[in-house]
């Protein structure tokens, strides 16, 4: 009988950006099957992406992040809407860094840190998962 591979690093990290995604997702009670699709082609995109460049195996989380907020804003609109401005239009929240470990979601009009890409839950009210 052979004995199973260990989930490689690069495995791990992917697994890792898609769980902190879908839990934003949920949060949010967007986590309809054809968003999680979209988080499903952004991890097979950025598992080439990494491919090519092992040394951005950290900054998986906030690309699929971004990736998923892009897709959402062409097909639904605006994608995490920001808890923390109660008047104005409403806006998304950004990824920061742009390209960098330990991403968060950000408000630029207020200058701050919302919560770190997978908590948004705890920022918002929703859903968290324990």
């Amino acid at each position: 009988m052979e004995s199973l591979d260990p989930v490689s690093p690069l495995e791990q990290a992917l697994h890792a950006a898609r769980a902190l995604v879908l839990a934003d997702l949920i949060a949010g009670e967007v986590a309809h099957a054809d968003v999680v699709s979209l988080v499903e082609d952004s991890v097979a995109e950025r598992r080439w992406w990494v491919e090519q460049w092992p040394d951005g195996m950290a900054y998986l989380a906030g690309l699929v992040a971004q990736d998923v907020q892009d897709a959402l804003l062409e097909r639904y609109g605006r994608w995490p809407l920001c808890p923390v401005c109660g008047s104005g239009d409403p806006h998304a929240l950004d990824v920061e860094p742009e390209l960098g470990p330990d991403p968060h979601w950000v408000c630029h009009k207020a200058g701050v840190k919302v919560a770190a890409v997978g908590l948004l839950g705890s920022a918002t009210g929703g859903t968290t998962s324990s």
